[in-house]
């Protein structure tokens, strides 16, 4: 009865259409009564609060600040710009552009549905006005919005650490390489359809024009190198590194840009904190869920089950990314984490794979989910900045699915991908 309400009962409350930190709450609420475990509802409450007791967490909400004091403040404009400078002159070159703008703009927001939003509605007007087919620019835009959560910093990899105890620092790290993977995987196919269907290309930049763009576009970029380099060098930690993001946005849209209002910095602030309280609940009551699940004993016997299939790491890998796949097309990023992190962790730790290594393979397969039907949060950010229709949208996207696969492939085959910087950095500093 336990399980039934675990896994059936939360599978029914959303589908009723509840919140989902509701409907963790309420689920993890059923198996408790329908496993006549005694129980007192203190504990329960600080179970959900012991949830919030961790100093990673607070890189959440000033990372989502960071980001949309970049966006409002017009930065993205002049990252996009200077993409084109630099890759431009290549046949479909405003495609590669928006490739290139997401990979430099990822490493300021950490959040694929805010790359989608924030450069989403410059890169079509641009590829519009150039003679690209929208359904076309839609597509690469969402697709390229993948990389964010994946290159650092990242939203889902600092709630990987938090629910795994793995080291944010090498998560971040560990994501530099896939990231670079998935846009030169992405701007290989574009150049495949440039040729295909004649796509422009701008005239080759002069230097004076590649020192301009550079020099318009200097600030935002230094952003990425100061947070990871401060990262990397033991100046802070990733969490006074998302501090750090937040004054140096401040400071580049207040004294330097000069277009953020009063007005304009409250409503950050208010959409902030409400992205940031909703992500809470979930964190709250995904403890909850998760600490249920674990005195249910669900995680012994997946884990036996699993295990059972294979003892080689990489068909594991396959297994589970399937898996993560598949519950990406129904449930958000962050949420798929808060509940699984751990009990995954448990059972790749059995088999010998590295937390690291195991934590791009998990947020890869599930950004693969935030532009698939019928949940995918980047195919419904699309429909509002295009005015496409949804099944336009996930049409034009399907064909980017063949690169986004074969690098999260190419990351499950070879670890190295994802283990090599981290060992090679943190044996330096050590």
């Amino acid at each position: 009865m336990m399980i039934f309400a675990l896994t059936f009962g939360l599978i029914i409350l959303l589908i009723m259409g509840l919140p989902v930190a509701l409907a963790l709450a309420l689920s993890a609420l059923g198996g408790i009564l329908g496993s006549g475990m005694t129980f007192q509802s203190s504990i329960l409450s600080q179970k959900m609060q012991f949830g919030l007791q961790n100093f990673i967490l607070v890189g959440i909400p000033l990372f989502i600040l960071a980001a949309k004091l970049m966006n409002t403040s017009k930065i993205t404009e002049k990252i996009f710009n200077f993409a084109n400078t630099l890759v431009g002159f290549l046949p479909g070159g405003l495609a590669h552009a928006n490739v290139v703008a997401s990979l430099i703009f990822s490493g300021m927001s950490g959040a694929a549905v805010i790359d989608a939003a924030g450069l989403g509605q410059i890169e079509l007007e641009a590829m519009s006005k150039n003679g690209y087919p929208k359904d076309f620019s839609v597509a690469v835009t969402a697709a390229s919005s993948t990389i964010g959560p994946i290159f650092p910093p990242s939203i889902p990899l600092i709630v990987y650490s938090y629910v795994t105890s793995t080291s944010i620092g090498r998560l971040f790290l560990g994501g530099v390489v896939p990231g670079i993977l998935m846009a030169g995987m992405l701007m290989f196919m574009l150049s495949f359809y440039a040729k295909k269907y004649h796509f422009p290309r701008q005239p080759f930049p002069t230097f004076i024009v590649v020192l301009r763009s550079f020099s318009e576009a200097l600030l935002p970029l230094l952003t990425p190198i100061i947070l990871l380099g401060g990262i990397w060098g033991g100046i802070f930690t990733p969490t006074e590194a998302a501090a750090a993001a937040v004054l140096y946005a401040l400071i580049i849209s207040i004294f330097v840009m000069r277009n953020i209002s009063l007005k304009d910095f409250i409503q950050i602030l208010i959409e902030t904190a409400r992205e940031t309280a909703v992500l809470m609940f979930l964190v709250t009551a995904a403890t909850l869920y998760g600490w249920v699940i674990m005195r249910a004993g669900v995680i012994v016997k997946v884990t036996n089950w699993i295990t059972s299939l294979s003892h080689d790491p990489i068909v594991i890998l396959m297994i589970i990314a399937v898996f993560l796949l598949l519950i990406g097309c129904f449930m958000e990023p962050v949420v798929s984490i808060l509940i699984l992190g751990q009990p995954l962790v448990i059972i790749i730790e059995r088999v010998g794979i590295d937390p690291i290594h195991f934590g791009l393979v998990m947020v890869l397969s599930l950004m693969i989910g935030l532009l698939t039907p019928p949940y995918g949060e980047v195919l419904f950010v699309m429909v509002k900045v295009s005015g496409l229709k949804f099944e336009q949208i996930v049409k034009s996207v399907l064909p980017f699915f063949i690169p986004l696969f074969v690098v999260l492939i190419l990351i499950i085959i070879f670890p190295g991908f994802v283990t090599f910087l981290p060992n090679l950095f943190m044996g330096i500093m050590k």
